[in-house]
């Protein structure tokens, strides 16, 4: 049997034709977080056709809220990340941000008093990881989760294990509006906004992929990148304390266990899921943003559905273990 193609003939398709018929095809699987994009439609669409109270305007205003929080908290460890680094006690240091600034309201400091002192402290916390990954040589995994069970202990400590309200301080943040938009949402966009301009078209975006693509290579070529560790791990304690604002803003109080490793998790399940190298050298803040709200729609929809909470810490542990796997076993690709 000859396995030479047939002349062609008036009935067969030319490669002209075929090219077009394949175009669309082929342009649609290339896009970029395609098979993400498509595992969160048909959620969506379970989640729509299994419930009808998930595509309420009541409903979805909610997983919006819910998911800002994680967002912002996912928009810094997307650029850490990129950069080769890790933080595992952003959402231990959410739970003392939210835990002092409670604290702070309760006792009739000010508003805007209480903001700046408890972003100034989550940003020292950032800082204080960073010294210790850069200066010491410690694996950041193992680092920052020392740091984490710290900072739970501290979160308790200063609540002395009560719940603390702050009855209408930052109700405008946590339930408010603007033009029908929760404004978590709104923030949340403007940081992942931010961070996703940051990494595109600056500088200091560029050096993060040189540096988690290859930092021995950075630095030959004249990245000062100690400097650029402590300025990523500040940036990250910064975002973790106004993602505990929100958190708190939200809840309108601080209670034991808000905060903490679970939205850790949830957060690196986000990051991890939407495409961003564990070990450094590319990151998405598009695949984040998929990631956050795939997590945030699938906890939604296991609510309605009246699905036991304990299975959905199983449900994200899972998500980031395939996603973990998934993420190694794929070639790296170009920031490019």
């Amino acid at each position: 049997m000859s396995l030479t193609a047939p002349p062609e003939t008036p009935t067969t398709k030319s490669p002209t034709h075929a090219g077009r018929t394949a175009g669309p095809f082929r342009a649609l699987t290339g896009l970029p977080h395609a098979g993400l994009t498509a595992v969160l439609v048909a959620v969506i669409v379970f989640a729509g056709v299994q419930t009808d109270s998930f595509a309420t305007s009541t409903n979805l205003v909610n997983v919006l809220r819910q998911v800002s929080v994680v967002a912002v908290l996912a928009a810094g460890l997307t650029l850490l990340m990129t950069a080769g680094g890790m933080d595992f006690s952003m959402g231990s240091n959410a739970a003392v941000t939210t835990a002092v600034a409670a604290q702070f309201l309760a006792d009739g400091r000010s508003t805007a008093f209480t903001v700046i002192v408890s972003l100034l402290l989550a940003t020292a916390i950032g800082l204080v990881n960073g010294l210790v990954v850069t200066y010491t040589n410690v694996a950041p995994f193992v680092a920052t989760l020392a740091t984490a069970t710290l900072l739970d202990g501290v979160a308790l400590l200063v609540l002395n294990g009560l719940s603390v309200s702050i009855g209408d301080h930052l109700s405008a943040l946590g339930t408010g509006t603007t033009l029908g938009l929760p404004n978590l949402l709104i923030v949340a966009v403007l940081v992942l906004l931010v961070v996703g301009l940051v990494m595109r078209f600056t500088v200091f975006g560029r050096d993060a992929f040189a540096v988690g693509g290859n930092e021995h290579v950075a630095r030959l070529s004249g990245i000062d990148v100690n400097r650029r560790k402590l300025v990523l791990y500040s940036l990250a304690g910064a975002l973790s304390g106004l993602a505990g604002l929100m958190l708190l803003s939200r809840l309108g109080a601080s209670s034991p266990g808000t905060g903490g490793l679970q939205l850790q998790l949830t957060a690196v399940a986000s990051v991890v899921i939407g495409g961003t190298m564990l070990a450094g050298g590319f990151g998405t803040v598009i695949g984040t943003c998929l990631g956050v709200v795939l997590l945030g729609v699938v906890a939604n929809a296991l609510n309605l559905l009246q699905v036991s909470s304990y299975f959905q810490q199983i449900s994200v542990g899972a998500v980031l273990l395939v996603a973990a796997i998934a993420n190694q076993l794929h070639k790296k690709p170009s920031p490019h």
